[in-house]
């Protein structure tokens, strides 16, 4: 299996659910050129972050090359720690990854 492009971390507080994510993508606009040759660099970058719990979701984000190389996401939402949060990524070059955990889980 290959190893997950995505590290999530969420844990339980006071009734909500902390979401933390660090998305390895390469996240290129198309505009910036190659040093070595010259020729621009194609654009890849997500283009759609969903984050589920229990199959519900809480967050769906519209993204574009302006956002930075690897990105972070952070946020919160009104859960238990019984959830099982689901993130999944796709980009403009039609990949995508997903990960999934219980709230809590390493």
């Amino acid at each position: 299996m290959a190893k997950s492009t995505i590290k999530l971390r969420t844990k339980e507080k006071g009734g909500k659910i902390q979401v933390k994510a660090l998305i390895t993508h390469p996240m290129e606009t198309g505009l910036r050129k190659d040093k070595k040759t010259g020729k621009k660099i194609p654009e890849h970058y997500i283009t759609k972050v969903v984050v589920e719990a229990n199959g519900k979701p809480v967050l769906t984000a519209d993204w574009s090359g302006s956002i930075s190389k690897n990105p972070f996401l952070s946020f919160s939402y009104a859960g238990s720690k019984d959830d099982t949060v689901k993130l999944t990524w796709t980009d403009n070059t039609g990949k995508s990854d997903s990960i999934e955990k219980k709230v809590g889980e390493k």
